[in-house]
This record gives structure tokens, C-alpha cells and sequence, in this order.
């Protein structure tokens, strides 16, 4: 216990996924709620978006299809979720099935035993396991043994326009970092705030803009270097350079004012609204503004990759991203609650899932035939994208739990006109004292 209370204590992040299918049925009879499997799982789909309706439609679906079955699911909003799951893992009281998050979130519960593999599922199903695109399993596969599928593509840091802004002012997408700050600088100019942000949570300026930044001026080996302390620290000059870049980008006044105090969807809607020429966000905002804004608007919206950084050791086109998260099963789930549970992981995760996912316009990493008619033109330019671009890291899914808490909050001292060498070293202390 006292290893698990320790281990879990580091956990953190977060980032998106979601989905729905069926898996094989448990037979019963009707039966009284005594009599009943209680199954409780766990998940951030508390919007209003189509994946989130999708999710919990697919779980009623499901409790509805096994009458010997009662859900009692919980929906915790995003910026919440994270530290109800690691509060309830310090006290190991975590629900039976529970959404996690690829990398270091999952390392730590797998390392504290509280989870235990679905490998059976895998086994059971082989066109399903062969189906996943390449390397989508790998965060999930401890020493040979698959304890999660994805359920989404994490893709944080797309590069989002306003067409008629841009139009309007003669203006190219900017390629180059150069080009980048000059259209933050035309766009102050002529009183539009550049880039929309919101970074209350301050994992947003993290996950969104400065780990695709640092990758293309550090590139990702160096980056897992300082991440596994093994001849590469934060105190560095080359990530003294990025720190440099996304101080480069408040002083230039990119974001509007209290962006600190704005919250993602503020921000999204401020960008919808044209308030802001461009905003840099994950995939989600795909999916959170399907439901929230007009067709017009929609079409309005051009999408791409954040320009390069010209002497930068990082390729240019590049998405910080990868797998997304997936279903766990808690290690004391057994008998006839593990039966269940296996099945409703299933169920959110098999091929019927993840098309629905996919067409409620979100990424999936999963082999599929995506009908253009199914999605909406936003998600359709994104999709292709992804698929000739090449992921760099998330931070905060390879750092340790302080070492991702450092660089958020360091992020959002940086934007209120913090030290960049001081933050660094900060970062560095938190991440070499947990290796």
C-alpha cells in the first residue's frame, strides 16, 4: 500500500480520447439491482461535444444491452479530471474501468500495480489488435503484456487561421518563424489579437504551443535525454533557446490580455467569434466547435502546422502528439466484475467505436476508411494533414508529474514576465529529483 500511496502520488496529465462498440455478451436473466454486476467507470466526457454525447451514449447503450449490469459512471470535466483520478490512486479506491493518458500517467499507476492488462481482449480479437495504426499500442505494452487501446489520436498543437482575416489583409499563412512574428506584429497593428489562448489550466500553453516550439528548436532525442537524465539538463542553452522562443511570442504581445485567466473554450469561442486571426490547439477544438459554432464559421477556418524554426536542431513539420488515451482496469477488479468490465473496455475501444469516434470529428489511431461526407471539412483538412506530418512529443506525457508541473507553471510565469533562466532551472530541479 505504502508503495502504491508514494508511486501515485506523482501522477498527472491529460489530454483526449473517447469511443463506443460492443464486445461479446454476459449472459443473465432479469434480476433484481441487488442481484446486479455493479461496474463504476470513470471519464472526462462531461461536454457537449458529439464525442462526449458519443461516449455516454455508448455506455447507456451498453448497460442497456446487459440488464445484469448496473453503470454508475461518472463524467469529470477535462481540467478536473486529472486530479480526481490521482487523488482517488493515493487512497487506491480508483473505479473499476477509468480513462487514462498515454506516458507517464499510466507508467505510474502500471508501476504501483493498480492496474491490470486486458492482453485477453487483444488475444481474443486479432483483426482488432492488427487494425491500430503503428505504434499505437506502444505506450500500453509493459514487458509484453497490453494493459490499454487508444481511443483517439492525440494531436495538440494544430495551427488555426482565420481565412477572411487573412484575405481580407493580403496576407500569406506564415512558413517561418520570422514570417510568424511579423503576422502577430501586422495583426496587433490593426488591433486584432493574434492568437487566442487560455491557459487558466495551465497545462493548455504547454500541450498546445510550446512542446511543438521546444521540439523544433532542441528536436526530440534531446528532449527524451533531459527527460530520462542521461546527459541532457534544462538548464541547457539550446532549451534555454526554446524558453526563449515562447517569451519571443508574449513579448510580442501575441496573446490577449488575462490570457491566464481565460479557460480553453473561452478561448476557442474567442477565436470563432474573429476576434483572434489564429490560435494554436489540439484536435479537440475540432470536435468542441462542430457543435458550438455555424457552418459559415466552420468553413472559415483553415488549419496547418506551426511554422518552422529556421537553425532549430527539430524538423519542421511537425504535430506534438501520438496515441491518446484509453480505458484501464483496476488490479482488484476479479470474477464476474472483471468480465464486465474487460467487455465495456471492449465496447469503447473496438472498430464500431472507433469509426464513431472518428466521425464525431475526432482523431483515432485506428485503420479506417473515413468517409469525407461523414465529418465536417474542418476535420477532414485535419485528418489528411495528420497523416503527412510526423509527431513530436507532448511534455508533460514524458516528464515526470513535477517535471510537467514545473514547465506548466513555468509557461504561465513566463507570460507574466518571469525569469526564462530561473523557470529553467526550476524545471531542472523537478525533474532530476524524481530520477
Amino acid at each position: 500500500m505504502m508503495k502504491k500511496m508514494l508511486s501515485v502520488a506523482l501522477i498527472l496529465l491529460l489530454f483526449l480520447a473517447g469511443c463506443g462498440g460492443s464486445g461479446e455478451n454476459i449472459e443473465s436473466s432479469g434480476s433484481s439491482d441487488s442481484d446486479k454486476i455493479k461496474l463504476s467507470i470513470w471519464h472526462n466526457f462531461a461536454g457537449d461535444d458529439f464525442r462526449a454525447a458519443e461516449v455516454r451514449e455508448m455506455i447507456e447503450k451498453f448497460e442497456e444491452e446487459h440488464p445484469n449490469i448496473q453503470i454508475d459512471e461518472q463524467a469529470i470535466p477535462v481540467d478536473g479530471y486529472r486530479q480526481r483520478v490521482s487523488t482517488v490512486a493515493a487512497a487506491d479506491e480508483l473505479p473499476d474501468v477509468f480513462l487514462t493518458y498515454a506516458g507517464s500517467f499510466t507508467d505510474e499507476l502500471q508501476k504501483s500495480d493498480l492496474v491490470q492488462p486486458i492482453t485477453p481482449l487483444f488475444e481474443e480479437n486479432p483483426e482488432w489488435k492488427d487494425s491500430f495504426l503503428e505504434g499505437a499500442l506502444d505506450p500500453y505494452d509493459y514487458d509484453g503484456e497490453l494493459y490499454s487501446a487508444p481511443v483517439a489520436m492525440s494531436s495538440t498543437s494544430f495551427l488555426y487561421y482565420n481565412k477572411e482575416l487573412f484575405e481580407e489583409n493580403n496576407l500569406e499563412v506564415p512558413e517561418t518563424w520570422d514570417e510568424f512574428i511579423e503576422t502577430i506584429d501586422f495583426f496587433n497593428e490593426q488591433g486584432i489579437t493574434p492568437l487566442a489562448m487560455g491557459n487558466k489550466a495551465p497545462w493548455v500553453a504547454q500541450s498546445t504551443t510550446f512542446g511543438v516550439i521546444a521540439d523544433r528548436v532542441t528536436g526530440t532525442e534531446w528532449f527524451m535525454d533531459a527527460v530520462n537524465q542521461d546527459g541532457a539538463s534544462f538548464t541547457d542553452p539550446v532549451f534555454i533557446d526554446a524558453l526563449s522562443h515562447f517569451k519571443e511570442l508574449v513579448d510580442h504581445n501575441a496573446y490577449p490580455e488575462g490570457a491566464n485567466s481565460l479557460d480553453n473554450t473561452q478561448a476557442e469561442q474567442y477565436f470563432a467569434q474573429g476576434e483572434a486571426a489564429m490560435m494554436v490547439n489540439g484536435s479537440w477544438t475540432i470536435s468542441s466547435l462542430s457543435v458550438s459554432v455555424s457552418e459559415d464559421v466552420l468553413e472559415n477556418i483553415g488549419i496547418t502546422t506551426l511554422p518552422a524554426i529556421e537553425g532549430g536542431e527539430g524538423e519542421g513539420n511537425t504535430i506534438t502528439g501520438g496515441p491518446g488515451g484509453g480505458y484501464l482496469l483496476n488490479s482488484k477488479a476479479e470474477g464476474a466484475t472483471k468480465d464486465a468490465a474487460l467487455e465495456l473496455i471492449y465496447h469503447l475501444s473496438n472498430e464500431e467505436a472507433q469509426k464513431a469516434i472518428a466521425e464525431s470529428n475526432s482523431m483515432v489511431m485506428y485503420d479506417l476508411e473515413l468517409d469525407e461526407n461523414a465529418v465536417n471539412p474542418l476535420f477532414y483538412e485535419a485528418y489528411n494533414l495528420v497523416r503527412d506530418a510526423n509527431f513530436a512529443p507532448v511534455y508533460d506525457i514524458h516528464l515526470t508529474s513535477a517535471g510537467g508541473e514545473a514547465v506548466n507553471n513555468g509557461l504561465q510565469e513566463i507570460m507574466l514576465g518571469g525569469d526564462i533562466e530561473k523557470i529553467a532551472e526550476n524545471i531542472q530541479r523537478a525533474q532530476s529529483s524524481n530520477k
